[in-house]
């Protein structure tokens, strides 16, 4: 008998920054309360790795003050990619290793010889721990004995789910976010999961909407929460955002989620223009089609780029357009269409006002997404998602640039209004949608061949 769709749904949403769980009204996809923490790194112990247990207990917590605030009566689940845990039934056998950290690196050469082709798993080399199958690989080298007591290997937000429920799944749009592990053409894991000795590690493959059990006794006396409380698979960030999108008909669509990363899908998009020296790649959807996908670290990047936000004016834009002031990639190094390329600007950014280095900053955010739509392909329209749709300067640039419709999101938590979705019959439409001005500047377009030019060369 199917389960009744809960009113009330609390999202558990992980993201490399900041941790937090929304709660949803799913008759309406309105966002009820949220609560957030950091989620930082603990740097002691054998490697950087997740502070699961700080998180857990946020999450419980979060869980228990909600439910008395407004009555919980589901739980669904989203976290960044790249993350998995190695449990030997009870417990972790290792830390969850931070995918920043460069230890996969020193395996580099080894793993090179084992780890598929891009045409088998679309999935380009990336560095650290970006891959998951190189951070697999490396622990399994590193600490041999531990890895030996895993009984199973799971994605992180199926390991939140086995935490609340005590059930055990694996899920494809974890499985297939630039792992090396899956092959999407062939809904299949690849050849490297069968060499490594690892396929037995994984457990049955469930649907990121499947109810995957309730949760434990444990967590309902720790919560408040009722024992039948449903707790969905769980899936992917990037996904969860791209999930509100899959049943419209009018493709393609691309999709621009932003937070930590910004994730570049285009929905009924090809796979011919990917290229796995320009960090683009395929993400597999919730029902295990390849999504052409391209990214960089844009928050990251803006933050590092911008260390006090000011609200450019139309003065500052103009003088940013007629100064020719340029950020120019990778200010992340490594990743994005750009990674190989040294970060630069073009002019001296510690004389600039916080406004015009605002300004600036939102134009390369612009520029390099474009980049990343040049490789996947840009859509017949554009839909903005997360704190990037609340940047007015990058949102009007961006419409300037492409030349399509453009709009942004109106809930700012587009990965956790996703994953609200998972409960089918949840939220009804996705969130209201505004169209954005295209930005009306005189220079713009030369402003953006000039940064392109100087992109592209070393």
């Amino acid at each position: 008998m199917p389960t009744p769709l809960p009113r009330h749904i609390a999202v558990i949403d992980i993201g490399k920054t900041n941790a937090k769980v929304v709660l949803f009204d799913a008759r309406t996809g309105r966002q009820l309360d949220v609560l957030t923490t950091p989620n930082a790194v603990r740097r002691v112990g054998p490697y950087p790795h997740a502070d699961v247990e700080a998180l857990w207990a946020f999450i419980c917590d979060s869980l228990k003050r909600l439910h008395a605030r407004h009555g919980v009566e589901g739980i669904s689940i989203t976290t960044h990619g790249a993350t998995a845990a190695l449990i030997d039934g009870n417990d972790l056998v290792l830390p969850v290793l931070d995918y920043e950290h460069q230890g996969p690196e020193t395996s580099a050469d080894a793993y090179a010889r084992v780890r598929p082709d891009f045409a088998h798993t679309l999935s380009p080399r990336l560095p650290n721990g970006l891959n998951l199958g190189a951070q697999l690989f490396w622990q399994a080298r590193e600490f041999p004995g531990a890895f030996a007591r895993a009984t199973a290997i799971l994605s992180y937000p199926q390991y939140w789910a086995w935490r609340l429920t005590g059930q055990l799944a694996s899920e494809v749009t974890s499985l297939g976010c630039h792992t090396d592990l899956w092959s999407p053409d062939r809904s299949d894991y690849s050849h490297l999961v069968d060499e490594m000795g690892w396929r037995q590690l994984f457990p049955p493959i469930r649907p990121a909407n499947s109810i995957l059990g309730r949760v434990t006794e444990a967590v309902a006396e720790r919560t408040g929460l009722p024992r039948e409380t449903p707790v969905t698979c769980g899936i992917h960030d990037s996904n969860a955002s791209l999930l509100p999108h899959l049943q419209e008909g009018e493709t393609p669509l691309s999709v621009v989620s932003s937070g930590t990363w910004t994730i570049v899908m285009t929905i009924g998009g090809g796979t011919s223009k990917l290229d796995p020296q320009r960090d683009s790649l395929a993400n597999v959807d919730a029902f295990g089609r390849p999504v052409p996908t391209a990214r960089f670290m844009g928050g990251r990047e803006f933050d590092t780029l911008v260390p006090g936000i000011a609200e450019p004016s139309a003065a500052d834009i103009e003088q940013v357009l007629a100064a020719d002031v340029q950020a120019l990639p990778s200010v992340v190094p490594g990743v994005g269409p750009f990674g190989a390329r040294r970060a630069s600007w073009t002019v001296d950014p510690e004389n600039l006002p916080d406004g015009m280095r605002t300004a600036a900053a939102s134009f390369y955010l612009a520029l390099m997404t474009r980049e990343c739509l040049s490789l996947c392909g840009l859509g017949k329209r554009v839909v903005i998602e997360g704190p990037l749709a609340r940047n007015r300067l990058f949102v009007s640039a961006l419409a300037q640039l492409l030349g399509v419709l453009v709009s942004t999101s109106a809930d700012g938590t587009g990965t956790s209004l996703g994953a609200s979705l998972l409960f089918p019959g949840a939220g009804g439409a996705h969130s209201a949608e505004a169209v954005v001005e295209p930005l009306q500047a005189d220079g713009l377009e030369a402003y953006a061949q000039r940064w392109l030019q100087r992109a592209a060369r070393p």
